[in-house]
């Protein structure tokens, strides 16, 4: 069964979130500081993170930016802070996705359940795979640890930088529309905006290419989307 760790100090909606998922079947469980969700990491093992951004021992950014350094697991961002500024510096922090107070428990259920989807078809796939594959004589992808090998350095991706980063390589040079760059994250049934993408492209191109202002990978197409060329 799936597991959800909450970490959420409000009260009403940590007792809500824990209500509906439990009720829905998924293993729950719910904490109100970072302390105890750095803990629970490891005593509780989640699938799926949900977080909130206003917590009394840390800033939530900050937070969520170490939370991406212990763990791989999706981590969605649910906020009062509704600015597009809030949800890019949580983007840029690590997190998968930002959904809004308020908001339908039944749409964060949808992405959910759209990013385990992802995943378990990722899993599926693996296995026919080695271990290691090379996308060219700079980046090797690391199917068993779920990590890059660039010119030689590891690099840590989050789930949607590893989705983007595998639909590109599946096909270099191919020009990919945002439409199907959002699809390979979330799924046909769940919402994100393009700006999320671009945040998402940008952060990778902090981690692979050599100059991220000047990109020899991930091109982008005015209008259109990217694409990634072998370079080099």
């Amino acid at each position: 069964m799936t597991k959800i760790l909450i970490i959420e100090d409000d009260n009403v909606m940590g007792q809500m979130l824990y209500l509906y998922f439990s009720g829905e079947g998924f293993i729950v469980h719910r904490v109100e500081t970072a302390e105890a969700g750095s803990l629970a990491l490891t005593e509780f093992e989640p699938d799926v993170i949900l977080l909130d951004l206003i917590l009394p021992d840390s800033d939530g950014t900050e937070f969520c930016a170490k939370l991406r350094t212990l763990t791989d697991v999706p981590i969605l961002v649910v906020s009062m802070k509704n600015s597009v500024n809030e949800r890019i510096n949580a983007l840029q922090s690590g997190a998968d996705d930002f959904l809004c107070k308020p908001f339908s428990m039944q749409e964060l259920k949808a992405r959910i359940i759209a990013i385990l989807r992802r995943m378990e078809s990722q899993g599926l796939g693996i296995s026919s795979l080695t271990s290691e594959s090379s996308v060219s004589d700079k980046i090797i992808f690391d199917y068993d640890r779920r990590l890059l090998i660039v010119n030689g350095t590891e690099i840590e991706t989050t789930y949607s930088e590893w989705e983007l980063m595998k639909l590109f390589s599946s096909s270099p040079g191919k020009v990919f529309e945002r439409e199907e760059l959002i699809n390979a994250i979330r799924g046909i049934d769940s919402f994100v905006n393009d700006r999320a993408i671009d945040v998402h492209i940008m952060n990778l191109r902090k981690k692979i290419e050599d100059n991220p202002r000047q990109p020899n990978f991930i091109k982008t197409v005015w209008g259109i989307g990217y694409k990634f060329v072998l370079a080099q």
